[in-house]
């Protein structure tokens, strides 16, 4: 099919993530295909594990498919992947992260669809073995490489490519939030009931994945210490992951049972921001935090650490604090110290919060935009 035929229909568009778990590639994407304009774009979906986000998006009667694995490059998978591509007819890929770009680049290549790859972040940081660092800076200049348009979620995250892969070219499109679903002036369940989350207490947030990345254990550290000297607060943690375990066994043995909450990931994520004074992302790296917007969207004051794209969204004391990583522990006690008594300054970050994301990070700016880049490469 020519290029102008395709032009004249609706353009099947592939949008291939990693997992079906909500994560910040996953709410990036639920959002991109919940904006993108019906009339011009057919979205269908490829996870490459099954969970909630494939559920949600066919609750929004979007077509998706899982393609079962958890290794990136898994070639096992390519010709079924492949066969997917040609029985859905798609004129365009778009992968979101390694993993997702890893098994369907060949697919598509032999196909000769295009591909856009959105580097969500990096798979390469600097606390990795040489050996590992060096693999998968290997993969990933064979993906960037072979993708016709790499988009980078944040300058930040473009600067990173550029020190590693020579030659490395991409387009910044900064991730949207959906306002309308993170709206502050919306009316949610109560949680802190559904939880029995002290409704006395200044309740402290964190939601993430349980991995080193994210760094849940150094927040139970600093929790742990600020709750010593202002015992008003209450942290809930949500999320799951590899350190979940040890994070448990840390909040029994240092009796802080009372004073911390642990759930799995929800679904309702809106609803468990509404319930919270204080949001904290004490990450080491970051390409630009969905999660982090998400939680801004719904006016909650930040603390974030100093980090990758992180920096591009929150400016130290003006709609959030940032936390240099070299002394975490230290800076994010006294961080939860400092807003824990001041109820005036958690709600002077969280109305510049809410200004920052409607200003820069809404979705349907960022669709639009991907939406150009769709057209323009298919042209």
């Amino acid at each position: 099919m020519s290029r102008q035929q395709v032009m004249d229909r609706k353009i099947r568009i592939l949008e291939c993530i990693r997992q079906g778990q909500i994560g910040g590639g996953e709410s990036h994407l639920l959002s991109l295909v919940s904006n993108l304009d019906r009339s011009k774009f057919d979205p269908v979906v490829l996870s490459f594990t099954d969970g909630p986000m494939v559920d949600r998006l066919r609750e929004l009667n979007i077509d998706t498919q899982v393609i079962y694995t958890e290794k990136p490059f898994d070639i096992s998978k390519w010709k079924i992947v492949k066969e997917y591509l040609r029985q859905q007819s798609i004129d365009l890929v778009h992968a979101h992260g390694t993993r997702a770009s890893s098994n369907v680049l060949w697919a598509a290549r032999s196909l000769k669809i295009p591909v856009i790859y959105t580097i969500h972040g990096w798979s390469f940081h600097q606390d990795q073995s040489l050996l590992v660092r060096t693999v998968r800076v290997l993969g990933e200049k064979f993906l960037t490489r072979r993708s016709a348009l790499n988009i980078s979620v944040s300058k930040s995250n473009q600067e990173s490519g550029k020190k590693v892969i020579r030659d490395f070219e991409s387009i910044v499109v900064n991730n949207g939030i959906d306002r309308k679903k993170f709206n502050p002036d919306s009316q949610f369940p109560d949680i802190r009931a559904e939880l029995n989350l002290p409704k006395d207490k200044t309740l402290v947030l964190f939601i993430a994945r349980f991995t080193s990345h994210k760094q849940p254990l150094a927040l139970i550290e600093a929790f742990k210490e600020a709750v010593k000297l202002h015992p008003s607060m209450h942290l809930l943690m949500v999320g799951d992951g590899d350190q979940k375990e040890e994070a448990v066994r840390i909040i029994e043995a240092q009796g802080l049972k009372n004073d911390i909450t642990l759930v799995g990931f929800r679904q309702d994520v809106p609803a468990v921001l509404a319930a919270a004074d204080i949001f904290v992302l004490p990450s080491l790296w970051e390409g630009l935090p969905i999660g982090l917007l998400e939680a801004m969207s719904m006016g909650k004051a930040i603390i974030a650490s100093k980090v990758d794209g992180t920096i591009e969204i929150v400016h130290h004391e003006e709609n959030g604090l940032l936390i240099d990583t070299k002394e975490l522990v230290p800076g994010l006690t006294r961080a939860l110290i400092g807003l824990s008594q001041s109820a005036p300054l958690r709600e002077q970050y969280g109305r510049k919060a809410i200004e920052t994301v409607r200003d820069r990070f809404n979705a349907e700016n960022m669709t639009r935009q991907i939406e150009k880049l769709y057209l323009e490469l298919l042209n």
